[in-house]
């Protein structure tokens, strides 16, 4: 069995999702935010799992379901982050983010028979997945974060030391309100779709009233 890492920061207006920030307001980017990790947290309570564990920046909230441990991130670059999340593993992990609310528990439910490392590419170049059988905090300290070619630099980390790897479906990741509409339709009886629609709707202006007539001459 594995152990399943989630890595996270609380939802927090300002500190979270600032990208969708306009159109939404800080306050809504903390909600969709809140929404896509809560979405999250369950797909990785219905896998089947040795351990669960979220691996925080701040406070766990009331979204927050049983049976998860709950460590703090330590300090540094995300990549040593990551590193040190896996460092606190002593067999097969896969770690994921909290920007990817469509996961599935069918998607987090890995084999590491006949494979080293699975990885889960993202459509921004990034990735959303990655998982280790024998988890090696140095396959990711260095590999630059954030950037069009994160996914390939570290998915060439780990064929470079030779591990066998396999892929998982490309996933999007929420950065920009294009990507929230487009992950939401994915998954449409979501926290998030949820969240989503009820943020849109608060930011669509009333209808004003009607322009008068002109009266007969």
């Amino acid at each position: 069995m594995t152990t399943l890492l989630v890595i996270a920061k609380e939802p927090r207006p300002g500190r979270v999702k600032t990208r969708l920030t306009p159109p939404f307001t800080p306050q809504q980017a903390a909600a969709l935010a809140e929404a896509a990790l809560a979405d999250t947290l369950h797909a990785v309570a219905a896998t089947p799992a040795t351990r669960r564990v979220l691996v925080l920046d701040g406070a766990p909230g009331p979204w927050l379901p049983p049976g998860f441990d709950v460590v703090a991130q330590c300090a540094g670059r995300l990549d040593e982050r990551l590193a040190e999340a896996f460092a606190r593993c002593t067999g097969p992990a896969l770690l994921i983010g909290m920007d990817t609310p469509q996961v599935t528990p069918e998607l987090l439910t890995v084999d590491f028979s006949g494979c080293d490392a699975w990885f889960g590419p993202a459509e921004d170049g990034g990735f959303w997945a990655l998982g280790l059988a024998c988890p090696d905090p140095a396959l990711l300290r260095g590999v630059p974060m954030s950037t069009p070619e994160t996914g390939a630099v570290q998915r060439g980390r780990l064929v470079a030391a030779g591990l066998r790897v396999r892929d998982l479906p490309p996933l999007r990741d929420v950065d920009t309100a294009p990507d929230a509409h487009a992950v939401a339709a994915l998954a449409p009886r979501g926290r998030f779709a949820a969240r989503l629609a009820r943020c849109t709707e608060a930011e669509t202006p009333a209808p004003g009233p009607a322009a008068p007539t002109a009266g007969p001459r």
